[in-house]
Parts: structure tokens; C-alpha cells; sequence
């Protein structure tokens, strides 16, 4: 038997050993220890290999090591996933990608009669990869929204506050009647860790140090420390405001000024070949009809 369709195929066995393990488990016990709400906000990648991860992740949590666990947490948080996914559920995702790909890629390399160890280790790379690609993304798409929706809630807060609401109600307002998104999510998640018993400051503080925004660390240290001196907050609110909105239309004007930048490998890459391909076509064929070429 060729080496490469050995390796393959034991690696396939692996793959499907783990996953019939697991949903066995998942039948044969109880549930998924996942609350239904939690459940449903569950990227659906995730949601379809949930039995499968949910059952592996508490054996690979002792492999997990403490720096990195933390570094995982901090960054589900900004995707706001650290509710339903933990630092092991993310780990046990990229193995069985990993697993997965890898055995995709020697299984399709053994059946074509060739084996390269290096395309079997890059496409298991790949996959390990993925789970972490899409975070990044998810937390880079948070962050463009909740930078573009601050300035808005700001408003609305301001405006609660000056109608004669305290921060905590122009919260609440801004919560229930803010445009849905990310950072409406935030405000619920501050309201509820209030009503949980939380401190405000301390909550707002959590808020600052998940998102790990500059803008949301300045908004919640000017709060914070008004509400401390006993300042009016109106006028730091409606302040910050329009800070935020100066800060939004220079990331604007930044990235209007780098388009023409980032379109240069593009048209140097695809368009002019074809521009000069259609250009010169004529002159060739007119040459070679004429016996020149």
C-alpha cells in the first residue's frame, strides 16, 4: 500500500472516530450544555459542529495553557462570543479543521496517485487557521460598527440626560430605542451586569476593557469621572459626541485617501495586461499578416 494513502486514510479513521464518539455522546447523555438563546447566536458554522466540539472541548481544556487561554477570552469577548464559546471550544475548532483538511487533501493526493507531506501540513495549517480568520473578522466588523454607531447613541444619551433622565435610564433608553447592532448589544450587556448587582462604573469598565476601543475608553473615563466629581454630564456627553463624529470623518477621509493606493496592485495586475493585450492585438496581427514578425 502507498505511504501516503496509508497516512490519509489514518487520518480519515481519526477524523470519523472523533466525530462518531461525539455524537454518541451527545445521544446517549444529556444535552448540550448550551442555553437555547446562546445557542441561536451561534455563527451557524459553529452551530453545525456544536454537538461535536461541545463534547471534546472538556478534554482538551487541560491542554490549554493559561497566557493563551486568556488571550482566546479577550478576543471572543470583542467578538462578543465569550458567552457562548470559551477559549477550549475555539481550540477543539481549529483541530478538527485541522484533522479535516488534512485528511481531505491526502485522501485527494492519494487518489490521484501522488503524496507531498508539504500540501497535507499546509492544508491542516489552513485549517487550524480558519476558526481564527473569522474572529478577526468578526471583531474587525464590531469595531467598524460600533465606531460608526457611537456617535449616534451619544446623542440619543445626551438627549435623554438633558430631558431629565439619570445615566443609568438614558442608558436604558439608548438600549431599548438605539438602532440594533453591536453596540446596542454592549449597552444591554452594561444594563444587565448593573441589574445583576454590578456597580455602574465597574460595568462600564468591563464594557471599556472588552471592547478595547480608544474611543469607548475615553467615552467611559469621561462618565466615570464626571459622575464622580458630580459634574453635569450633558455637556461632557454632547462633547464626546461630537469628538467621536470628527473621529469618524477622518477615519473616512483616511481611508478615501488609501483607495487609490490599494487599487494600484489590481489595475497593475489584471487591468493593464488586458489594456495593452486589446491594444497591441491589432498591431501584432497587422505585423505578422505583413511578415514583419
Amino acid at each position: 500500500m502507498n505511504a501516503w494513502l496509508a497516512v490519509s486514510l489514518g487520518a480519515t479513521f481519526v477524523a470519523v472516530a472523533l466525530v462518531s464518539w461525539a455524537l454518541f455522546s451527545a445521544a446517549s447523555s444529556a444535552a448540550v450544555p448550551v442555553e437555547p438563546e446562546s445557542a441561536e447566536r451561534l455563527p451557524w458554522t459553529w452551530r453545525l459542529g456544536w454537538p461535536v466540539v461541545a463534547r471534546i472541548a472538556p478534554a482538551i481544556a487541560r491542554f490549554v495553557g493559561v497566557a493563551h487561554r486568556e488571550r482566546l477570552r479577550a478576543a471572543l469577548a470583542r467578538a462578543a462570543l465569550d458567552a457562548q464559546l470559551g477559549p477550549e471550544h475555539l481550540v477543539v475548532g481549529q483541530l478538527l479543521l485541522a484533522i479535516a483538511a488534512a485528511a481531505g487533501v491526502g485522501a485527494a493526493l492519494a487518489a490521484l496517485g501522488s503524496g507531498s507531506l508539504p500540501a497535507v501540513l499546509v492544508a491542516a495549517a489552513l485549517g487550524a487557521a480558519l476558526p481564527r480568520l473569522a474572529l478577526r473578522d468578526r471583531i474587525a466588523r464590531r469595531r467598524h460598527a460600533i465606531l460608526r454607531q457611537l456617535p449616534h447613541d451619544l446623542d440619543l444619551v445626551t438627549l435623554s440626560v438633558e430631558a431629565g433622565l439619570n445615566l443609568g435610564a438614558a442608558l436604558a433608553h439608548a438600549a431599548a430605542h438605539g438602532p440594533s447592532g453591536a453596540l446596542r448589544d454592549e449597552w444591554r450587556r452594561v444594563l444587565r451586569d448593573v441589574h445583576a448587582g454590578q456597580p455602574r462604573h465597574e460595568a462600564l469598565r468591563a464594557m471599556s476593557a472588552r471592547l478595547a476601543l480608544p474611543a469607548v475608553s475615553n467615552v467611559v473615563a469621561a462618565l466615570v469621572a464626571a459622575e464622580r466629581q458630580g459634574a453635569s454630564l450633558a455637556p461632557i456627553l454632547r462633547a464626546q459626541a461630537e469628538q467621536r463624529r470628527t473621529e469618524r470623518f477622518l477615519r473616512a477621509e483616511k481611508l478615501a485617501m488609501e483607495a487609490p493606493v490599494k487599487m494600484l496592485l489590481p489595475l497593475v495586475l489584471f487591468i493593464f495586461p488586458g489594456t495593452f493585450a486589446i491594444l497591441l492585438f491589432p498591431i501584432v496581427q497587422r505585423l505578422l499578416v505583413e511578415g514583419v514578425l
